[in-house]
């Protein structure tokens, strides 16, 4: 029985990053980068990973030193700690694709600032132990990349008529300019987060549908 609750509890660590406790679309945390590499898919879903490694990287990390960091100095050996997975990262993309890492730009660096990865080193994997630091850091970065690519691929169809570069929609089709501009990444995130409030909603409203159906 402890066993199959401590599966439960891991399962439920790694699905709530990516639905209930999606880092965008519900806590709106991580704007900043959210709404600035979000023009194109490619750009989106580069951030998505590397982010989602740094804070793979640093949740197992961080856990794993966690009872020998006191208290007084724990977010600076946090920061410490993630800064070095974030300079591995800044070569590895530099290294990879010299175009890439023009167009991700300074907010590479500024992952180091993440809100969403300090949120998680501070609040799971410096009281958890190593293996369910990492199915939450795995579900938070799955649901953190999936919002990036969504509003990247919405920008991207819209704003260019392509799909990682590639033409999708017709020749035909009048590109909406604004979707590739800051302006357009404000109404792509306020439209997923209505779309997103809106299935929440749904969700939380089928009980009680339930419950009023089988009272009558």
């Amino acid at each position: 029985m402890a066993t199959a609750a401590a599966t439960s509890g891991g399962m439920d660590d790694f699905v709530k990053g990516i639905w209930r406790e999606n880092p965008v679309f519900v806590q709106v945390l991580g704007m900043c980068p959210t709404l600035a590499v979000s023009n194109t898919a490619r750009n989106a879903l580069a951030m998505g990973l590397a982010t989602g490694f740094v804070l793979l990287a640093a949740n197992a990390s961080i856990s794993t030193i966690r009872r020998f960091v006191p208290k007084q100095v724990r977010i600076a050996t946090y920061i410490l700690v993630i800064a070095s997975f974030v300079t591995a990262v800044d070569y590895l993309i530099q290294a990879i694709s010299l175009e890439l890492h023009q167009a991700l730009g300074a907010f590479i660096a500024l992952i180091v600032v993440n809100c969403i990865i300090l949120g998680r080193a501070e609040a799971f994997a410096s009281k958890h132990p190593v293996g369910r630091s990492v199915l939450d850091a795995l579900g938070m970065a799955l649901g953190f990349a999936l919002a990036l690519f969504c509003l990247g691929a919405v920008r991207e169809l819209l704003g260019s008529g392509t799909l990682f570069g590639a033409a999708v929609l017709p020749a035909r089709f009048q590109e909406w300019v604004v979707m590739i501009l800051p302006s357009g990444g404000f109404f792509t995130l306020a439209a997923w987060l209505l779309l997103f409030a809106w299935w929440r909603q749904r969700r939380e409203r089928r009980p009680q549908v339930a419950a009023n159906g089988g009272a009558r």
